[in-house]
């Protein structure tokens, strides 16, 4: 009898011991959640944490649509990337020119911008040696203070620019010139180096002096929904093309 008294009296004491632990256990919880049971400074910190983040400076996310800036169209090809500012022709680059006040420029070496609006977009591509590395060069403008992510989205329209003019030449001549390069890049790595000029016309120069090369060389044009006004030209593609055909252009720029 009494070993059943001793065994009930265990019972109640391990019952009464869980149910005030789990309640305790329970309130305490609730107590942290709550930030009863922390310093004021972590207190603080907590409630700062709580409030909605400042959108990052670099962010490149358009607030109306929330979708990525002038993203290139692969389905409609040339006209769409033109229509969402990703080329640029050459009676764009003229007013454009024009408009930032290098009509002044422009007098001085009619000849030189003449030839530079006759020269082609792609063609007579000098494929150098069979082993020779090829290389896409980005080259961006400082002087806009884009952000590293602005900077980044426009390399990326600038280096799928570039591959579609040469994977465009690949669809109508598989044997052409362009199609050995494009291949030899992709099978060679890919390679991809971004330098810096700090003007659009140091920009347009250098791409004028490509395509004289036959190098195929590609602007984009910002629609000016986020950092920077519309129509602005932001990065230069120069390539792929045999490493020493495209040093010759940009062999002299500071990396980025």
């Amino acid at each position: 009898m009494a070993d059943t008294a001793a065994g009930v009296n265990t019972t109640a004491v391990i019952l009464s011991t869980s149910i005030v632990t789990f309640i305790t256990g329970f309130f305490l919880g609730i107590y942290s959640i709550r930030g009863y049971l922390i310093s004021p400074s972590l207190r603080a910190e907590r409630a700062a944490n709580l409030k909605d983040p400042v959108e990052s400076d670099e962010s490149d996310i358009d607030e109306d649509d929330t979708i990525l800036d002038h993203a290139p169209n692969w389905t409609n090809g040339l006209d769409a990337d033109r229509r969402q500012g990703l080329r640029v022709t050459e009676e764009e680059k003229s007013s454009s020119s024009t408009k930032d006040g290098s009509q002044k420029k422009k007098k001085k070496g009619g000849k030189k911008g003449a030839a530079e609006e006759n020269m082609p977009k792609a063609g007579d591509a000098k494929e150098g040696n069979a082993n020779e590395e090829c290389k896409l060069v980005l080259v961006v403008r400082t002087d806009l203070g884009m952000t590293k992510g602005k900077i980044a989205a426009q390399c990326s329209h600038a280096t799928l620019a570039c591959y579609k003019t040469l994977s465009r030449a690949q669809s109508k001549n598989p044997s052409s010139a362009e199609a050995r390069i494009l291949q030899r890049w992709e099978r060679l790595g890919q390679a991809k180096i971004a330098v810096q000029v700090k003007s659009e016309d140091e920009m347009l120069e250098l791409m004028g002096k490509a395509r004289s090369l036959g190098i195929t060389a590609e602007v984009i044009q910002d629609a000016g929904r986020t950092q920077i006004d519309p129509g602005s030209l932001t990065v230069l593609g120069v390539g792929p093309a045999p490493k020493s055909q495209v040093d010759l252009i940009t062999g002299g720029l500071k990396l980025l």
